[in-house]
């Protein structure tokens, strides 16, 4: 039987859901920068029509495409349906705390961000959670279509 971290995890279902669904994302580690992967994913997901507000203590009161970057999550006013974590595996866990107090609806670490522990305490808490996985990648791959936007 599969454990709750694999019934809950990188389901092309689970995966649909939450990218139909959300509207809102807050994208943790987004980048200035126009060649890193976090700048991209983000204007591919502005594209698609999601609205992204970045997160990075590092460019607090900058913007980044448009959009005003905030130091954290609590900062944010606006209610985020998924919280999608571009930083290194052993930064997850506090990510996840915030992500669990700002009463987020899921959880998306990038490619190379895996962290069991930390995706098991947000599936405990009643979030959706996709681990080592990039929406740039799973949008067209499963052709989804965000049925909350426009």
């Amino acid at each position: 039987m599969a454990s709750l971290i694999e019934q809950n995890l990188a389901s092309d279902l689970i995966i649909k859901e939450i990218l139909e669904k959300a509207k809102i994302i807050a994208l943790v580690g987004a980048s200035d920068k126009p060649h890193r992967p976090s700048y991209s994913v983000m204007k591919y997901l502005k594209m698609k029509g999601y609205t992204v507000i970045p997160v990075n203590p590092n460019n607090t009161g900058k913007t980044i495409l448009g959009e005003p970057v905030f130091e954290n999550l609590s900062a944010i006013t606006q209610q985020v349906d998924l919280v999608d974590i571009f930083r290194k595996s052993m930064d997850v866990e506090q990510i996840i705390d915030e992500a669990i107090a700002a009463n987020a609806k899921a959880i998306w670490m990038q490619i190379g961000v895996i962290h069991p522990k930390a995706a098991k305490r947000a599936i405990n808490a009643g979030l959706r959670v996709v681990m080592d996985r990039c929406p740039k990648i799973e949008i067209p791959r499963l052709n989804i279509q965000n049925t909350t936007l426009g």
